[in-house]
């Protein structure tokens, strides 16, 4: 049964670019976007995380840390970070897509389907989105209004 709304979201501790491993329980008491997306260096990918970054105020404003996460070693992650400038968030390295498979992110043959999920301060799913096609992604107006719901 895929993960949905009103689930308790899976904990996982993932290493990421800052040269240390991640876990979504030490945001506990936080809300968390967790930004799920195929690929280092992509177009759409570049442009997703890019506009993420840019407005991470917004995320911040609302007390909220967002996570990004692909199938791409650490290596990568800070490869595409330096070539973009810096992102104002960690990268994680989910390379046997494992966190992915908690969070029925894969599609029908594998690779990562853009996700995004919005976690509340108490660890529960409150936003769910699974793309069919990756050649979009979710805008941040539409991520600040799922967060100023909590």
């Amino acid at each position: 049964m895929a993960l949905s709304v009103g689930d308790v979201a899976p904990d996982f501790t993932l290493p990421g670019t800052g040269g240390r491993d991640y876990s979504l329980s030490e945001y506990r008491g936080a809300p968390v976007v967790l930004a799920f997306y195929p690929g280092d260096g992509s177009a759409v990918c570049t442009m997703q995380l890019s506009n993420y970054s840019h407005d991470i105020g917004r995320f911040e404003a609302l007390g909220a840390a967002v996570l990004a996460i692909s199938p791409q070693d650490v290596e990568s992650h800070e490869r595409f970070s330096a070539d973009n400038g810096g992102f104002a968030f960690p990268l994680l390295a989910d390379t046997d897509k494992s966190v992915a498979k908690l969070y029925d992110v894969p599609g029908p043959v594998g690779f990562y389907r853009r996700s995004i999920f919005v976690v509340d301060r108490e660890g529960v799913v409150r936003y769910a989105h699974r793309s069919l096609a990756g050649l979009s992604f979710r805008p941040v107006d539409e991520l600040i209004e799922a967060l100023s719901r909590l």
